[in-house]
């Protein structure tokens, strides 16, 4: 019965949907300057109604949770993705780790934030309200049609298996239990900003008050996208066991592409809160942000990328989305188009001027956005003419990073500049020092041997860490704006990621060697002897350990364990890196295979300061934590 009152939620939810949708069109239908009492009942009825959908459609969810936590495997979805002998934590995980599932927790969080705008946003004009709740009632109206018609995740299944097939083992893991969620709650932040432009745009309100209701979304929205990112990255990072962190592959670059137009979007959407500036651009950026989370569901579950990221193979499913896709995001590019007009010119600044320097991150970071999309794209457009080719890190590097550096260097200046006009003078002052910190750091790296991108990297990465926290220079920390210090820490945060990546790309040692028992070998400062390997088991795997005994200079030995994983359902072999770190770095060794002559292919590597990078990751998401409770504080004391 569960997955039947699951269901009925489901179709409860997207009733509701479409009541919220039709109401609201009605009530906003009259232009009377005092409407009737018909649609003043309405415009109030339209608030429950997005509660109500939330409810339900959280229902849904915890429905299709418990199935999974029961292992119930008369559901199709249960038996494809889960298997008694898992542990309850990828049991509960697998609810999202497939096609059904993670779409289901997509609309989920579209209704309960739509469920709360309708709950706690006080803001906005009554009608633009409306509006706006109109707007996500249409995007999650899309959903449910999508699962309903095409991707039912409670659909039962008969005969019922004596068990199931499994998670697939590369999603097993602590980091992909919550990555996916996070990530969603970032896309689906991205949907509240484009119903705030839509609703803003029917109602011809696009000002101050449209911009500070939409900026805590847009930043709730920004924090998860960078916590999914950054978590994302080191779950790659040790569980793939190529000792990278990032690879360009087509679906990290679907969760980068929203963090790039979130962070335009976030300071565009700051000018107009602030200055009244910017009120078109901040239109644009909410429609681009959206639409590139709806290419990146696009690309995840369409069928047209291999990717360990992909769930979904079935092209009418893409077809779906990608109707979907085209439906909102033309309609709201054709609704910007005709009512772009009508939106009055904010406030003029001058070049040089704070407002200047966000206008030139907002457009560096389009920049980087489109090589991004193109790199991202131009593959599968190919291949869609019988052309074969990839598009890999050689190109997005040497494309997207001079482009990056130049975006680091305005975020060092730009929160030095003064509110609507400022001195070239003055400027020059205030950035001499991150400027001279940058000079000696690169004449000092000069010597090091690395390429001339890590050293630029490591360069700018100490500016912009000297730059970041010029802004409290003179101010009382106690009084001092928690966005302040927000902004202080991501921007800081920024200048430690780059360091990492940097000195990665610099300083990384790579060695793959054939060991023998007892055998000892070398890699930047530690010796690494191989013990032999023993069988070890898991809750659901078999394992071949490896028994690597490491010392550092000589010091005292520690032991690493990597591992061959073989698990049974589905049938999969995993490598499991064993890491050891310090702070200085992290020492990464993976087990390979058996060449039957007695020796074990060994893959190791020594990455100086690799850490940085998600280090640097948490900083941000904490800056920008930092920054939304001191909005929020700030609107509950107006």
């Amino acid at each position: 019965m569960i997955a039947e009152a699951g269901l009925a939620a489901l179709w409860l939810a997207a009733a509701m949907a479409l009541l919220q949708f039709a109401m609201a069109a009605i009530a906003l239908s009259s232009r009377a300057q005092e409407p009737p009492q018909i649609v003043r009942d309405l415009l109030a009825a339209v608030r429950p109604v997005a509660v109500a959908q939330g409810v339900l459609a959280l229902g849904a969810f915890a429905a299709l949770t418990a199935l999974f936590a029961r292992t119930d495997l008369s559901v199709l979805l249960v038996a494809e993705n889960s298997h008694s002998a898992k542990p309850m934590l990828y049991k509960v995980a697998a609810t999202w780790g497939n096609h059904e599932g993670s779409m289901l927790l997509w609309v989920t969080v579209l209704a309960v934030a739509g469920g709360g705008m309708a709950l706690f946003e006080r803001l906005l004009a009554a009608r633009t309200h409306v509006a706006t709740l109109a707007a996500q009632a249409a995007i999650a109206a899309g959903f449910y049609a999508f699962l309903l018609f095409a991707s039912n995740p409670f659909a039962r299944l008969s005969p019922v298996p004596l068990d199931g097939l499994g998670l697939n083992p590369l999603l097993q893991d602590p980091g992909l239990a919550f990555h996916p969620p996070t990530l969603y709650l970032g896309y689906v932040g991205l949907s509240v900003a484009f119903s705030f432009a839509v609703g803003a745009l029917v109602t011809r309100d696009v000002g101050r008050d449209f911009a500070r209701a939409m900026r805590p979304w847009v930043l709730g929205a920004w924090i998860f996208l960078t916590i999914g990112i950054t978590a994302g990255s080191y779950w790659a990072y040790y569980e793939l066991g190529w000792g990278g962190w990032w690879f360009w592959d087509p679906v990290e670059n679907a969760s980068l592409m929203p963090w790039l137009a979130a962070t335009a979007l976030l300071h565009s959407v700051t000018v107009l809160a602030t200055r009244d500036g910017l009120r078109a651009w901040t239109i644009m950026l909410s429609v681009v942000a959206f639409s590139m989370s709806m290419v990146g569901t696009f690309l995840v579950r369409s069928g047209i990328l291999t990717s360990v990221h992909a769930f979904a193979v079935d092209p009418t499913r893409g077809s779906f989305i990608l109707a979907l896709l085209i439906l909102y995001i033309g309609g709201a590019l054709a609704l910007f188009a005709f009512r772009v007009g009508t939106v009055r010119q904010g406030a003029l600044f001058e070049p040089v001027s704070r407002e200047g320097g966000l206008v030139l991150n907002n457009l560096l970071l389009s920049v980087i956005l489109g090589i991004v999309l193109i790199g991202t794209l131009y593959p599968l457009l190919a291949e869609a003419f019988g052309v074969q080719l990839s598009v890999g890190p050689p190109f997005f590097n040497r494309a997207a990073g001079p482009v990056a550096l130049l975006l680091v260097a305005g975020m060092a200046v730009g929160p030095l500049l003064r509110w609507r006009r400022d001195r070239g003078g003055a400027v020059a002052r205030r950035i001499a020092i991150p400027g001279a910190v940058t000079l000696i750091a690169f004449v000092a790296l000069l010597f090091t041997g690395a390429g001339w991108m890590p050293i630029l990297g490591l360069s700018f990465a100490a500016g912009l860490a000297v730059a970041s926290v010029l802004p409290l220079v003179g101010r009382s920390p106690w009084r001092t704006p928690l966005p302040i210090w927000g902004m202080v820490v991501a921007h800081f945060g920024i200048a430690v990621s780059l360091a990492g990546m940097a000195s990665d790309s610099a300083f990384t040692a790579e060695r793959l060697v054939a060991a023998a028992p007892g055998e000892v070998n070398r890699i930047g400062p530690f010796g690494i002897r191989f013990d032999g390997i023993k069988p070890v088991v898991g809750d659901n795997w078999s394992a071949v350990q490896g028994r690597l005994i490491v010392t550092r200079d000589g010091g005292a030995p520690f032991l690493l364990r990597p591992e061959q994983r073989f698990f049974a359902n589905p049938p999969t072999e995993t490598s499991e890196a064993a890491l050891a770190t310090f702070w200085d770095g992290q020492l990464y060794a993976v087990l390979g295979r058996d060449d039957h002559g007695g020796r074990r292919q060994l893959r190791l590597w020594w990455k100086p300061f690799v850490t940085l990078i998600w280090a640097g990751g948490g900083l941000i998401a904490l800056g920008g934590f930092v920054s939304l409770v001191g909005r929020v504080r700030r609107r509950r004391a107006r």
